[in-house]
């Protein structure tokens, strides 16, 4: 049997795996290849899941999508999830590639080791290293502090985010700075020299809204195991003896889950206030009172925050005089909206938060005194309008 070339999609929280991963699979599909995935999320809310699988372009039906939620892919019981997914990608059928996107807290030492020993189905072929230029920018002075705090840790014998990143870098095969868009180009060459030494052998390339030719990946010879060898015998000691406590590297994840808006003031005053605080990552998907026709993504990663249109809500369509839909299509839809549990219909707010430990409660319990109140719901249902201080203007999402 031929092997079926693997790629894996690594980087620390949101340095725009998924959005890479999206655009690999709309080129998948133009050039008709069959390309299988496998999404992995720390959360048990999957976001990432289910912004892959709405592509319509894989789905777990077709037995070419896997997700493995609410765990870590460099986890014990990751690795046997993740050697379950492979085993059900090829039983159904032999794509022409598998991705892994990881979730950002994976360790990649954990999932090379592992496909070292599956050569008889799968090639490894690239370790894909995104790394956040903005983050990198604003949190370690272009990158010129991530080999010093590192080797502080070292020094200390302290494990954390640092080594994280920088292991990250180092177990690469290519490395992408991602959001290069919003940085200037000296700023850009800075951060590259910073980082390069810790991975010199490979070159950095600049990608911005993971655009990313799907048919390099098909032309790379097999990742390089001999070249890891020796780091994957000094950090496996390390790695294998961190207390369960501390991992995945001190960093929790919460669940926010309720069927009423946000208000869109106090939302926009604690992420001024908490934003870049060690709140490492916080995604999902929302709904505002002053739009509240719009389905929102929340997509968070260090001090910045973006939202992007996703869908119109079932129950806005209904309630819109000018939906120009016929009278028996607005019956169907609202058939659909009466069967959904919430009393706005399919309107809800879903967001996962992953910080650190000491900061990840404060954000959440800070987030949730953003909902409306029963007061201001009864205000609002009466007509009253809140003021509304995020961009007018929200990008709508490709795929």
């Amino acid at each position: 049997m031929n092997t079926v070339p693997i790629i894996i999609l690594n980087g620390f929280l949101g340095s725009g795996k998924t959005t890479l991963l999206r655009n690999l699979l709309v080129q998948s599909h133009e050039q008709n290849r069959a390309v299988s995935v496998i999404v992995n999320d720390m959360s048990e809310l999957d976001v990432d899941g289910v912004l892959v699988a709405n592509t319509d372009i894989v789905g777990k039906e077709q037995h070419n999508f896997v997700t493995v939620a609410a765990d870590s892919l460099s986890s014990p019981t990751g690795i046997k999830k993740l050697d379950q997914a492979i085993t059900d990608l090829l039983a159904n059928k032999t794509p022409d590639l598998i991705v892994i996107e990881t979730s950002g807290s994976s360790h990649p030492l954990p999932l090379v080791k592992y496909l070292r020993t599956q050569t008889q189905r799968v090639a490894l072929k690239g370790v894909l290293t995104l790394a956040d230029s903005l983050m990198l920018d604003q949190d370690y002075q272009s990158g010129s502090l991530l080999i010093p705090r590192l080797q502080h840790n070292l020094q200390a014998g302290v494990r954390n985010t640092v080594n994280l990143l920088a292991e990250q870098i180092m177990f690469c095969s290519h490395l992408l700075l991602t959001k290069t868009d919003r940085i200037n180009n000296d700023k850009l060459s800075q951060i590259a020299q910073s980082i390069h030494p810790l991975n010199p052998y490979v070159a950095i390339l600049s990608m911005q809204w993971g655009n990313f030719a799907l048919e390099e990946l098909f032309s790379l010879p097999d990742y390089d195991f001999h070249r890891v060898e020796q780091l994957i015998t000094e950090l496996e000691p390390e790695i294998a003896t961190e207390p369960e406590s501390a991992r995945p590297y001190n960093m929790e994840t919460r669940v926010i889950e309720d069927d009423r808006p946000f208000h869109p003031q106090r939302l926009w005053e604690t992420c001024q206030q908490f934003l870049g605080q060690e709140i490492y990552r916080s995604k999902g998907f929302f709904w505002l009172p002053t739009r509240d026709d719009l389905a929102l993504l929340w997509n968070q990663a260090a001090g910045s925050i973006s939202l992007e249109f996703i869908s119109y809500w079932r129950a806005g369509i209904v309630e819109d005089p000018n939906n120009g839909l016929t009278e028996n299509e607005v019956a169907l839809l609202r058939e659909k909206v009466a069967q959904e549990s919430g009393r706005f219909g399919d309107r809800r707010c879903r967001l996962t938060v992953i910080g650190d430990r000491s900061q990840v409660d404060d954000f959440t319990q800070a987030l949730k005194r953003c909902f409306l109140t029963e007061d201001e719901i009864t205000d609002w249902q009466a007509g009253a309008q809140f003021p509304d201080p995020w961009p007018k203007t929200v990008t709508k999402r490709k795929g």
